[in-house]
């Protein structure tokens, strides 16, 4: 089975699992309707994880209590959907300024190429789609533990000759509650309109 499919068939599986959970939600409770986001039926709280953000500052689940974030796994050397997505959730992050300041997202970008995403490359990196955006890395061990419990698969590829490899991750993006728990999550395609909107149909059933 090669990287791709082993990617989709994984991604696949949080969709159902989200699914299920939505079908699990208390009973006499209305989900909202959605475009694109599923949402989960109980909130899903992160476990304890220590990363380290741009500045080198720590980054554990207390920095991301009271306020909604977007997260999303990728990597400064992809070619196409990491930057593609950011781009997506800089715009999406503008369709929401007419918000009140506490009900706009965050959007926290965690390495997964620990080895080559360094704090200061990756503070750089965000900055260029919104300099709102908060960065993470951390070890490798660290950064595995964080993907896994959120069911986001990583597969690092062998070397080449000139030292380069290829990694592949789930293109998922989560959105993290005011109390640091995963409550919905957006599958791609990702279009910055339908994340917008589903997002404000989430808040307001908060």
């Amino acid at each position: 089975m090669n990287r791709g499919l082993v990617v989709a068939v994984v991604a696949a599986g949080i969709l159902a699992g989200a699914a299920a959970g939505v079908l699990r939600m208390r009973e006499g409770a209305e989900p909202p309707a959605l475009e694109r986001a599923t949402r989960y039926g109980a909130p899903r709280p992160l476990p304890a994880f220590a990363l380290v953000d741009q500045a080198g500052r720590p980054f554990g689940p207390e920095r991301l209590r009271g306020r909604w974030t977007f997260v999303y796994f990728g990597f400064l050397n992809c070619p196409d959907i990491c930057p593609t997505t950011l781009a997506t959730l800089a715009a999406a992050r503008a369709a929401l300024s007419d918000l009140p300041a506490n009900d706009r997202p965050g959007v926290l970008f965690v390495s997964v190429d620990p080895g080559r995403d360094t704090p200061e490359l990756l503070g750089r990196y965000v900055a260029h789609f919104d300099p709102a955006f908060t960065a993470a890395t951390g070890s490798r061990e660290a950064i595995d533990a964080l993907a896994a419990a959120l069911g986001v698969a990583v597969i690092i590829g062998p070397p080449a000759a000139d030292g380069s490899y290829a990694v592949d991750h789930t293109a998922a993006i989560f959105l993290v509650d005011t109390g640091a728990r995963v409550a919905a999550l957006f599958g791609a395609p990702h279009e910055a309109g339908a994340i917008a909107r589903d997002y404000r149909r989430l808040v307001a059933a908060y």
